[in-house]
């Protein structure tokens, strides 16, 4: 499965994107999105997506500067830059700078199926030879982390993941910390947060029922959570966006 990340300032960009993604038949999952380039980069560091798609202008931090800084934070991303027909010379810029590919918008499934297609069988056809040569550590990891993206909306805890890897819990711990240079928890509440960003954009859901879908029984510490992460509560998140 390819891990992927969208920055783009555009919402309807984004939701287009990710219904394309959903329709083509290469394996994906959106580990995030982001409206500007400075919020992009601090979470494309936290997540290490395989695939950024990047919009060439964006408040903050455009897509070729948030280019630049990738390789920074997660040098095994590849960045595929999104962009008008008017910006066709920034996107031959962005290949100077190691863009993987650039998609010219409105976006087509076809464009859009060669690039992810290409991506997957790039890491696919590296993948065995560090599957082969990866530590056990490591590779219990991959399995970890893809664990709880799967079931971050569940009741999962460290110590059911300890006990499903016949490690102790401190162990697990310090796995995951060394890996995502964040704790367990910290990271379960970012990746439910991220989809509660998303739901928001949906007025016909509640933010009661947002809190539950992505795995918050109690209301008030789902808002507890959300403005500890995104600085203001879901409620104002919502209006403003």
């Amino acid at each position: 499965m390819l891990n992927v990340y969208i920055a783009d300032d555009e919402v309807w960009v984004t939701l287009g994107l990710r219904k394309l993604l959903e329709r083509i038949d290469i394996d994906s999952w959106v580990v995030g999105t982001a409206n500007n380039g400075l919020t992009a980069r601090e979470e494309i560091g936290m997540f290490k997506p395989d695939v950024v798609f990047a919009d060439i202008r964006m408040p903050g931090l455009s897509g070729l500067n948030l280019l630049k800084e990738i390789p920074k934070v997660s040098p095994e991303s590849r960045v595929v830059i999104i962009t008008g027909f008017a910006e066709f010379t920034y996107a031959q810029e962005a290949i100077h700078f190691h863009a993987y590919d650039y998609l010219l918008k409105p976006i087509k499934e076809e464009d859009l199926a060669r690039v992810m297609t290409a991506i997957a069988k790039e890491m696919g056809d590296g993948g065995e030879e560090e599957r082969i040569e990866m530590p056990s550590p490591d590779r219990m990891i991959d399995n970890v982390i893809a664990d709880i993206r799967e079931h971050y909306t569940e009741d999962i805890s460290l110590t059911s993941l300890a006990e499903k890897y016949n490690v102790s819990t401190g162990h697990m711990s310090k796995l995951i910390k060394d890996c995502l240079d964040m704790n367990f928890s910290d990271y379960v509440a970012s990746l439910r947060i991220q989809r509660a960003k998303e739901l928001l954009m949906d007025d016909s859901i509640s933010i009661q029922e947002i809190a539950e879908i992505v795995g918050y029984n109690d209301y008030f510490y789902f808002t507890k959570v959300f403005k500890k992460v995104e600085g203001i509560s879901p409620s104002k998140y919502r209006r403003e966006i």
